[in-house]
């Protein structure tokens, strides 16, 4: 009896050392997001849902956020270990924080053009860039297509405008009520929100930046020179799952939204999916996207937005492409290949 019941300490104790090993392996990973739960953080949402950074041994917390600023410092201050930030923000940290100690960098691009656009009502008369001129446009002070506005408007000649703040859950109301003539957001965000104030999508006017000359990265994964340093096994694993998980997004977003209703029980099903749907459509299966590789980018298109955020954003220093990029953590090119065809 003694024999049997020390037996079955003894296994016990192993099943208790064994779990503590395990635990002990698993790397815990705070994330930070640009924005608040909608359609696209499924490309995060998911790959924890179904337990991709799990199986990576990794322990994955994702958080809300209020934008890529926000997103940047709190990544650079180390409360977050990765975060998903506008490309154009962390080029502007970097550029004006040049004695910072802890300067994020882009490990990985999923918005290969910047979601960013200028959105009118047709009733305005608004058409073209050109007809901006004199007009009143209205954007958060902190909108990455207010911030960048500068290039839209050297790239189109378009003449001076005035503007207008207001805090996000405004700026598309402003527009409806005629406050404003045109407003600046990202696409599958501000058209989406226009809709659901009562216009027709045929009744906007829809001049997305990178139709008119404005070859600007969105939003890439940005991480910690802290965890790049000790931890690149953990950072390789996080893009290793991300990137299984895109693939199931891209393949069947629908699905994919039950992963963002699960952390936002009161968002809009429909509307999310159609606003997943959009980001995947202009931003990250886009052309330029499939040319270059999910993931990636090419350094002459870096180097030229470097250089335009350094004189759009006025920064304190210039902007060095070569200290924003460090592509060496991404998976390899046949876990890369996960962009479909487009559709004929």
């Amino acid at each position: 009896m003694n024999k049997r019941f020390l037996l079955k300490a003894t296994a016990a104790l192993a099943a208790v050392a064994a779990f503590s090993t395990a635990q002990a392996q698993t790397t815990p990973i705070k994330f930070q997001l640009d924005w608040r739960f909608e359609g696209p953080s499924a490309f995060f949402l998911l790959p924890a849902a179904k337990g991709y950074f799990k199986d990576a041994k990794l322990d994955v917390t994702v958080d809300s956020g209020n934008g890529s600023g926000g997103a940047v410092t709190r990544v650079a201050s180390g409360t977050y270990d990765l975060g998903f930030a506008d490309l154009a923000a962390l080029m502007e940290f970097h550029a004006n924080n040049p004695d910072a100690p802890n300067k994020p960098v882009a490990i990985m691009m999923v918005y290969n053009n910047t979601p960013a656009s200028v959105m009118a009502l047709k009733k305005s008369g608004i058409k073209t860039p050109a007809d901006l001129a004199g007009k009143k446009l209205g954007a958060p002070v902190f909108d990455a297509g207010r911030r960048a506005f500068p290039i839209f408007q050297k790239a189109n000649g378009i003449g001076n405008v005035a503007w207008t703040a207001m805090d996000p859950p405004l700026r598309e109301t402003m527009l409806v009520r005629g406050d404003v003539d045109a407003i600046t957001g990202f696409t599958f965000t501000s058209l989406l929100n226009i809709e659901a104030r009562g216009v027709k999508a045929e009744d906007v006017v829809v001049m997305q930046y990178p139709d008119f000359g404005v070859k600007l990265y969105g939003n890439a994964i940005i991480a910690s020179p802290k965890i790049l340093k000790e931890n690149p096994a953990a950072v390789k694993a996080f893009l290793s799952a991300f990137t299984k998980g895109a693939k199931d997004v891209i393949v069947d977003p629908a699905k994919a939204i039950e992963s963002v209703k699960a952390r936002d029980g009161i968002i809009n099903v429909a509307l999310e999916t159609r606003r997943l749907q959009l980001a995947i459509d202009t931003v990250i299966n886009s052309p330029s996207a499939r040319a270059e590789g999910f993931g990636q980018i090419n350094g002459p298109r870096m180097t030229l937005m470097a250089s335009q955020v350094s004189d759009a954003f006025n920064t304190k220093t210039r902007v060095k492409s070569e200290d924003i990029w460090n592509g060496s953590f991404l998976p390899s090119a046949k876990e890369l290949d996960i962009l479909p065809k487009p559709k004929k």
